[in-house]
């Protein structure tokens, strides 16, 4: 049975274009696979806990090689708790909206918490570091609501921190099949915006066949 797990990082719900598209990846894949098991990480909806002090020791006392405290055990454990669900996934669909040129500060609040070592990744001085999560697919959802090509205003070349940012976290831990879907323009008006969904859409669902008809090959 395939494990999805769907992390949703903007607060708009039905109105964002990120979590639509990265809906209509999931609805095309159960389509041809009703086993499918889904859980939904909405950063919205959970009480994320601070990196504080206790998590702080916890971290360069793993480092260090010396035992933790009572509280810094308790910190270390929901870390590797929060982290458990990427652990699980044999698919990782992770919809983010562009704020600031990056990602939403949820995101990053996730991310930093859960990047830790010996939880999704190793580290040896002989080898260095060394992602945890192998064997696994992420499939990114990219809203953005201008224009990034090169000729535009906002060319990625200069302005995009969001898909460099989120792929080169996720192949450092460990996930190096990484699928990216871009929706553009939702900010030029209601036209602009239902077609750039309506494309967006279209290819989740190209790359959903593309997903499954791999796999079936390599079942073969």
């Amino acid at each position: 049975m395939t494990k999805l797990l769907h992390i949703v990082s903007s607060p708009r719900k039905e109105r964002s274009a990120s979590r639509e598209v990265a809906e209509a990846f999931v609805q095309s894949y159960r389509a041809r696979r009703p086993n499918l098991e889904i859980s939904t990480l909405d950063l919205w909806d959970v009480d994320l806990p601070e990196f504080g002090e206790d998590a702080m020791l916890a971290k360069y006392a793993g480092l260090s090689g010396t035992p933790l405290a009572p509280s810094q055990q308790q910190a270390w454990a929901t870390l590797q708790e929060l982290a458990q669900q990427l652990h699980w996934a044999d698919i990782v669909l992770l919809s983010t909206p562009l704020w600031n040129f990056s990602i939403p500060y949820k995101l990053k609040h996730f991310i930093d918490l859960v990047s830790q070592k010996d939880i999704l990744f190793s580290f040896a001085p002989e080898h260095g570091f060394a992602g945890l999560l192998r064997d696994k697919i992420a499939v990114v959802v990219h809203a953005r609501g201008l224009d990034y090509a090169a000729q535009s205003i906002t060319p990625a070349q200069r302005f995009d921190f969001q898909k460099p940012y989120v792929e080169a976290w996720l192949r450092f831990i460990g996930i190096e099949d990484v699928r990216s879907l871009i929706i553009q323009k939702t900010l030029f008006g209601p036209d602009i915006d239902h077609a750039a969904r309506q494309d967006a859409r279209e290819a989740a669902l190209r790359l959903a066949e593309d997903m499954l008809s791999r796999t079936t090959e390599a079942i073969a």
